[in-house]
């Protein structure tokens, strides 16, 4: 009797490890199959890359801004390069909710509220029109911002990814009214848009969404 007994429980524990390793397989193969890694440019605010643009009206070399995002275990890194920018020019990079560009890269007419908006990191222009920026957080599919004293209280997701000109000033030629500063860097008294990411042509969503999924309230699986 108690050697049947023996066996039962050590047929369980058996049965038991082998639903263990099956169910830590399909957490892995989960997380594999998900998307841990993006590339993207953003798009020249039509209006002013004339003043952003190291040659302007030269179509061969315009200004470029290029993104990687990795997806880490704790939190994502992103890693913006320039290149063809007028040298030396400041900008502050946000994450926002919006985009004022559509799928294609044309404005959206009237322009939408950037929504919320993150402020991530300063950027600089080197001599040569060049450049790059790191930031390390939590970006890709679960970036969001929520105001406790609103009611109900709504988490909002920042996909998108836009800088802006630093000093009013540097906007000036290509008709920004610097005594209208927007409030995009850390005095609250910055330029126009320079920059910002497009929304994919199906879903709607900024490119920080890495894995779309019209389940989940967010559009994106996180």
């Amino acid at each position: 009797m108690s050697r049947r007994i023996t066996h039962r429980r050590s047929l369980f524990a058996v049965v038991a490890a082998a639903l263990v390793v099956a169910a830590m397989s399909a957490v892995a193969a989960y997380a594999a199959s998900g998307t841990t890694k993006t590339s993207f440019d953003l798009v020249p605010n039509p209006k002013f890359v004339n003043c952003l643009a190291r040659y302007p009206g030269d179509p061969s070399r315009p200004p470029t801004a290029s993104i990687d995002v990795q997806k880490g275990d704790l939190n994502d890194r992103l890693t913006l390069h320039l290149k063809n920018i007028k040298p030396n020019l400041a900008f502050d990079l946000f994450t926002v909710q919006r985009s004022t560009l559509d799928a294609q890269g044309n404005p959206i007419s009237p322009a939408p509220s950037f929504g919320l908006a993150w402020y991530q990191s300063d950027v600089q222009a080197d001599g040569h029109g060049g450049g790059s920026v790191k930031i390390q957080t939590i970006l890709a599919d679960q970036i969001f911002g929520m105001n406790l004293d609103q009611s109900p209280v709504t988490p909002i997701n920042t996909f998108h990814v836009g800088f802006w000109f630093n000093d009013p000033n540097d906007a000036a030629a290509c008709g920004f009214d610097v005594t209208k500063p927007t409030p995009f860097n850390g005095e609250h008294r910055a330029g126009p848009l320079a920059m910002i990411s497009l929304p994919d042509a199906t879903t709607g969503l900024g490119p920080l969404c890495l894995n779309p999924d019209a389940s989940q309230p967010s559009g994106c699986d996180a």
